[in-house]
């Protein structure tokens, strides 16, 4: 019986110190938390916006970017802009 306990124990403990490596393991390069990679300087291909407010809730940090944002809300990437 107490061995039983012992392996149970054991799993559980493993199942604690995997589980955050694992999660930790599926992230982007960024550490991007939706599974993909990170915003690129000049580049809108494949952004969402949405997903990256520490850039685009900030105008200042978009425009560091290269990320301008129109009138009407849509983001475009400033003319000349290089990486």
């Amino acid at each position: 019986m107490h061995g039983r306990i012992a392996l149970i124990g054991l799993i559980a403990a493993t199942a604690v110190v995997v589980s955050p490596a694992s999660a930790l393991a599926g992230m982007g390069e960024g550490g991007d938390h939706m599974g993909g990679g990170g915003v690129v300087r000049c580049s809108l291909d494949g952004i969402n916006p949405a997903h990256h407010p520490e850039i685009f809730g900030n105008p200042a940090v978009a425009a560091s970017y290269g990320f301008v944002r129109s009138r009407d809300g849509t983001w475009h990437v400033v003319p000349n802009c290089r990486r």
